[in-house]
């Protein structure tokens, strides 16, 4: 059956509320379809659907909501995730979201930008634990930062990012790129703060000499 937006919002404000400790949790969009079958209880939102959760917002063509107080959400189609507190913002076509337990996951190719750090991260695998301010990247991993001084490249198979100490993890065949500069190894760590490049395992490494033209040699 079709409800329209408002009435939509209204409902999701009374179920998840309750009579307990409010949440913040609203969603709407153009057109819901609402499945009130028992143990199957699902809400398909289409056409500009979005969903705010806490600090997070989501908007995509179809967002399906299902479990108890609409605690799981499957995103499809143009999605868009948003984190304003720390300042992340995803782009992909698959997301499924935990309310609970603040989870995030991707399974296919997506984009995260950290507006905060001015980094770019590419992958086909993400998963996201706000709580802890990890995200895990896997499978044609590519991350680039730039700054008014340098500009730090990076690929991998896997990476952590640690956003609590502001550090990538990278293994499976990492390679980072500083400015002309590259280092190959088994595991690389770079502390975003400092652009600190840290290599375990073997390792090789590139590095080009700045010619200091118009020195006198000693």
């Amino acid at each position: 059956m079709k409800r329209n937006s408002f009435i939509l919002f209204l409902l999701a404000v009374f179920v998840v509320q309750g009579y307990s400790e409010p949440k913040k949790f609203t969603f709407s969009s153009d057109h819901t379809s609402i499945s009130m079958s028992k143990g199957q209880e699902r809400t398909v939102l289409t056409g500009n659907a979005e969903i705010i959760s806490d600090s997070i917002d989501i908007r995509a063509d179809s967002i399906e909501l299902f479990g108890h107080d609409f605690r799981y959400a499957l995103c499809s189609g143009q999605v868009t995730a948003i984190d304003d507190h720390q300042g992340i913002k995803l782009i992909t076509e698959n997301l499924f979201y935990d309310r609970d337990k603040k989870r995030l996951v991707i399974k296919g190719y997506a984009e995260m930008i950290d507006q905060k750090n001015s980094i770019v991260v590419k992958g086909s695998y993400f998963e996201s634990f706000s709580d802890e301010k990890i995200t895990l990247i896997q499978i044609g991993v590519r991350i680039m930062k730039a700054s008014k001084d340098s500009t730090l490249t990076a690929r991998s198979e896997f990476a952590r990012y640690d956003r609590s100490n502001n550090t990538l993890d990278l293994s499976g065949m990492p390679v980072v790129f500083k400015d002309n500069d590259e280092f190959r190894s088994t595991r690389i760590t770079v502390n975003l703060d400092t652009d600190e490049i840290t290599l375990f395992g073997k390792v090789s490494g590139t590095v080009t000499s700045t010619d200091n033209k118009g020195t006198n040699s000693p």
